[in-house]
C-alpha cells in the first residue's frame, strides 16, 4: 500500500485534502456536550446595623433572619458573618441544579417575614438579597494621573459611575467596592454633653430633623442642592434649652 501512494503522489495529496475537509465539516456537526453545573448556586443576604458590635448584630439581626429561612426548597446549608462594623452577610447554598432566580425569590419572600422583627435602624438601612458566588470573577483597580485626586475621590467616582453599570450586566450577581467613600464624622465631647445636659440620642435626633430635605416650590424654578458641610453643621441647632440655643459645634467637633 505504501508503494502505491509513493508512485502516485498527486493522488495521495488529493486524498489527504479530502480527509482534512471532511474532518473540518464533521467538527461543525458533532454534538458538543456542555459541562454540568458543578458549583451549587448561592444567595447572599446583606444588612447593616450602624453602631452595633458583632455580638449585638448576631443576636438581633443574624439569628432573626436565619430562623425565618427554614423551609426553603433545595436549601443545603447557611453560613453567616457578623463583624464589629455592624454589617452582616448570610449566604444560603442550594443544591446543584436549582434555579438561582427562583431561589432568590424564595429568600426574599422569607425575608419579608423577618423584616418587621429587625431593629428599626436595620430596616432604614435596607436589606439586599443577591445571587452570589464563592469566589470573585474579576478584581479591577482604578488609578488617576492627577496628583490632586485622593483615594476618596476615586472611590466616589467608581461608586457613582462604574458600580451601577457593572451591576446591570447580564450574569453579574454583585459588584463589591473596596475603599473609603465620602463621610462626615462627629466626635462628641462627653464633658460638653454633660455641661449642656445632652445625650448622644439628642444629637442624633436633631441631626435627623435638621437634615430633612423637603421638596417644595413652584415647578420650573431653578433647582438648588443643599450640601451638608462641616460649616453648615456648626450652625445646626442641636437643642433649645431655657438658657438659649445650643449649636452643634458646642458639644462636638466634626471631621
Amino acid at each position: 500500500m505504501a508503494n502505491f501512494f509513493i508512485r502516485r503522489p498527486i493522488f495521495a495529496w488529493v486524498l489527504a485534502i479530502i480527509l482534512m475537509m471532511a474532518g473540518a465539516l464533521a467538527i461543525l456537526q458533532l454534538p458538543v456536550a456542555q459541562y454540568p453545573t458543578i458549583a451549587p448556586p448561592a444567595v447572599s443576604v446583606s444588612a447593616n446595623y450602624p453602631g452595633a458590635d458583632a455580638q449585638t448584630v448576631q443576636d438581633t439581626v443574624t439569628q432573626v433572619i436565619e430562623q425565618n429561612m427554614n423551609g426553603i426548597d433545595n436549601l443545603m446549608y447557611m453560613s453567616s458573618t457578623s463583624d464589629s462594623a455592624g454589617s452582616v452577610t448570610i449566604t444560603l447554598t442550594f443544591q446543584s441544579g436549582t434555579d438561582p432566580d427562583i431561589a432568590q425569590v424564595q429568600v426574599q419572600n422569607k425575608l419579608q417575614l423577618a423584616t418587621p422583627l429587625l431593629p428599626q435602624e436595620v430596616q432604614q438601612q435596607g436589606i439586599s438579597v443577591e445571587k452570589s458566588s464563592s469566589s470573585y470573577l474579576m478584581v479591577a483597580g482604578f488609578v488617576s494621573d492627577n496628583p490632586g485626586t485622593t483615594q476618596d475621590d476615586i472611590s466616589d467616582y467608581v461608586a457613582s459611575n462604574v458600580k451601577d453599570t457593572l451591576s446591570r450586566l447580564n450574569g453579574v450577581g454583585d459588584v463589591q467596592l473596596f475603599g473609603a467613600q465620602y463621610a462626615m464624622r462627629i466626635w462628641l465631647d462627653a464633658d460638653l454633653l454633660n455641661k449642656y445636659k445632652l445625650t448622644p440620642v439628642d444629637v442624633i435626633n436633631q441631626l435627623k430633623v435638621q437634615n430633612d430635605q423637603i421638596a417644595a416650590g413652584p415647578v420650573g424654578r431653578n433647582a438648588s442642592v443643599t450640601r451638608a458641610t462641616v460649616e453648615r453643621l456648626d450652625y445646626c441647632s442641636d437643642a433649645v434649652k431655657k438658657s438659649g440655643r445650643i449649636r452643634q459645634s458646642d458639644p462636638a467637633r466634626k471631621q
